[in-house]
């Protein structure tokens, strides 16, 4: 089964590639369009987040043509909350929060997901962060320690992990000296590098990045990674105009260079996805039992 969940996630949305996007559209606001609403998670510090949302903000009203309100999370909780009550039209979400929120709902379907600049590829790998000099060396190793989750509903930062310390037996709540959720991935890198904790899930593109701009500990290793998973979706609400849809299809994969994906990853721009993408994950929730009880 894991051997076809891995092929299943090296093939996504391979074929779903465009690779000639138009020249960015420039179109003038129109005030008789509504505003656009974007919902985002809180995956990193605040100040880098909302730098990239003005950024990101700024392009997409240019090439819409009509005000866009990107909107920060306060927690994955209050992002899924976001689509089901549909006060967000658009949210990036992460495919373990796209997937309760079809659990709780919410009327979405997944549009896009960035290609990882390092692989050119769909798909990321979580992984467990460690300091250089620590006496831990394998999964096993963490019984009796400290370990920093980022959220409950975060794929890298718990589900994929969760799976990988089932495999070995390992029970959280009972192994672990203690475990935290941090709330964001930043929020974690911090905890490590105060000592708060022994280790961290978290996920290879942010690791990379931050490690190279000299923000995370330079101390740091990775102690364990796991298989391919499908990028974070960006999913709307299918009750948009479906030319809406088709003009939001154009404006990510038409994104220019230079502006950074709002995740805080390394971007090589943005391939079409579908509900299909993420039954990989989907299945790794049935085996661990998180499936939530659907709506009514």
């Amino acid at each position: 089964m894991f051997l076809a969940v891995v092929m299943m996630l090296l093939n996504t949305g391979c074929s779903q590639k465009v690779f000639h996007p138009s020249p960015p559209a420039v179109n003038k606001i129109r005030k008789n369009l509504p505003s656009l609403k974007i919902g985002i998670l809180p995956l990193q510090n605040f100040q880098n987040q909302q730098r990239m949302i003005k950024q990101f903000d700024s392009y997409l009203e240019k090439f819409l043509g009509r005000t866009v309100d990107i909107q920060l999370a306060k927690n994955y909780d209050e992002a899924v909350n976001w689509l089901v009550e549909e006060k967000v039209d658009i949210a990036y979400l992460g495919p373990l929060t796209y997937l309760e929120a079809l659990d709780r709902g919410a009327k979405i379907e997944p549009l896009v997901a960035s290609i990882d600049k390092n692989t050119g590829q769909p798909w990321y790998r979580a992984c467990i962060i460690i300091k250089s000099d620590s006496s831990i060396h394998s999964l096993s190793d963490l019984k009796g320690r400290r370990v920093a989750f980022i959220d409950k509903l975060s794929t890298a930062g718990y589900l994929m992990p969760l799976a990988a310390f089932k495999k070995l037996n390992i029970d959280p709540n009972q192994d672990f000296k203690k475990f935290i959720y941090t709330g964001s991935h930043t929020k974690s890198m911090e905890a490590l590098e105060n000592g708060i904790v022994d280790a961290i899930a978290t996920h290879i593109p942010f690791y990379t990045k931050q490690k190279r701009m000299g923000k995370f500990p330079q101390n740091s290793r990775i102690l364990w990674e796991s298989d391919p998973m499908p990028q974070f979706p960006v999913v709307v609400l299918k009750k948009l105009p479906p030319e809406l849809i088709k003009q939001l299809k154009q404006a990510f994969i038409n994104t220019p260079d230079g502006i950074e994906d709002i995740n805080g990853t390394e971007s090589a721009g943005y391939t079409l996805v579908s509900a299909s993408d993420y039954e990989s994950i989907q299945q790794i929730r049935k085996d661990l039992n998180l499936i939530s009880s659907p709506s009514k």
